[in-house]
């Protein structure tokens, strides 16, 4: 069997990477915004973009993200042993995509080094396309608007208040300036629902493109919960994808949360894959 190439990526391999993961654009959608991002200044507060490709017979294979998320293409067993040198020396990382190439992942670096988990979990991944969309009016009492600076104390307040939710680690006792920083350079991507002059839920769209914009950060205060905040939040920024041209909009839910289940299924979402998510040291 001819021997697996890997090396890091540059601004020059665009063009063959984007090839690559275009043949499934929805699947890969994080992948193809960290390979437009390759070689550009990083947003504040978010590492610079660094990933590897693994060519054989001289055709790129898999491609493999090492910052500032770990996510990765399905790839062979040789290839993965290929590319885990380069992963080893991470000290603390976020591994975060489909489930079986996750788990493949998982169990080729476990032969090699025993890292400690912090969190493990699978999530479900969902899709809307426009026109299956069941969006929501914004309501007489809700203002939807984008974020700004002035924004910053609460949407750090419920940063926190989501990760504590989902039993991550908080970043911000380590690190209290850092994680102020990286909650500001993701304003630009936000959008708040406020009612009686009050922000009660906040959610980012961390990917633009015209091939899918991906939701991440939703979050409602929980004095606000089981009011449709997050309904009109979500279809606010559904609007504004589609709207910028988007083939489609995708976000995840963590598997046993029924209440965002229903609530993007009852806004036309539909699952189309399978995630696991580990956070390691």
């Amino acid at each position: 069997m001819a021997a697996v190439e890997t090396r890091p990526l540059g601004r020059e391999d665009r063009r063959e990477v984007l090839d690559l993961l275009e043949q499934n654009s929805v699947a890969n959608l994080f992948l193809i915004d960290l390979t437009l991002r390759l070689g550009a200044p990083p947003d504040p507060g978010e590492a610079r973009s660094e990933m590897l490709g693994a060519w054989r017979h001289g055709r790129l294979v898999a491609v493999l993200a090492l910052r500032p998320t770990v996510a990765l293409t399905p790839a062979s067993p040789e290839v993965l042993e290929s590319l885990l040198p380069r992963l080893e020396p991470l000290g603390v990382g976020l591994i975060k995509s489909s489930f079986a190439a996750v788990s493949a992942l998982w169990t080729a670096l476990g032969k090699r080094r025993r890292p400690r988990v912090l969190l493990d979990r699978t999530e479900t991944a969902y899709v809307l396309h426009e026109s299956e969309a069941r969006l929501v009016e914004t309501r007489l009492h809700e203002r939807v608007r984008a974020a700004d600076l002035g924004d910053l104390e609460p949407l750090v307040v419920a940063a926190r208040e989501s990760l504590r939710e989902e039993d991550r680690p908080d970043p911000f006792e380590a690190d209290v300036r850092g994680f102020r920083r990286w909650v500001r350079g993701r304003i630009p991507r936000a959008r708040v629902v406020e009612t009686g002059g009050r922000i009660v839920c906040v959610g980012y769209a961390d990917v633009r493109l015209p091939a899918g914009w991906l939701l991440q950060g939703i979050y409602c205060w929980p004095d606000a919960r089981r009011q449709s905040f997050a309904r009109t939040g979500v279809s606010d920024l559904c609007r504004q994808a589609f709207a910028a041209g988007a083939n489609h909009v995708q976000l995840s839910v963590v598997d046993g949360n029924e209440p965002a289940r229903r609530l993007y299924e009852g806004l036309g979402f539909k699952p189309f894959d399978k995630l696991r998510t580990i956070i390691f040291t």
